[in-house]
């Protein structure tokens, strides 16, 4: 089993930056990747960054270039650094890691990001 903890949500001004943290606990050793999914009121969730223990990124398309993901493996902690960030950004921000042994999905509890503009 693996736990998931996210923090760093809040209410940012159009333009603006945040950094969201995930800390991981439990059966870290089993840990594949890692990374975030986002959801809007009314839409299904939707992936937007994912790293690796050694630190192979992929990004989706809406975020490239402002979101910077990162992890510190001593720490067991994922960062997703937002910047220029748009109202349309505005949604429940999930931490998720894919485990082997079993493989599955775990996912954080989720912290709110509200972009006003």
């Amino acid at each position: 089993q693996v736990q998931l903890v996210e923090s760093g949500g809040g209410l940012v001004q159009n333009g603006g930056s945040l950094r969201l943290s995930c800390v991981a606990s439990g059966d870290i050793f089993t840990i594949i990747h890692m990374g975030w999914y986002r959801q809007a009121p009314g839409t299904e969730r939707e992936f937007i960054a994912r790293i690796t223990r050694i630190g192979n990124t992929n990004y989706a398309y809406a975020v490239k270039g402002r979101f910077t993901i990162s992890i510190d493996n001593a720490k067991n902690t994922v960062y997703l650094q937002m910047n220029s960030l748009k109202p349309e950004d505005t949604a429940v921000y999930y931490c998720n890691t894919f485990a082997s042994l079993p493989a599955r999905d775990y996912w954080g509890q989720g912290t709110r990001v509200t972009v006003s503009s």
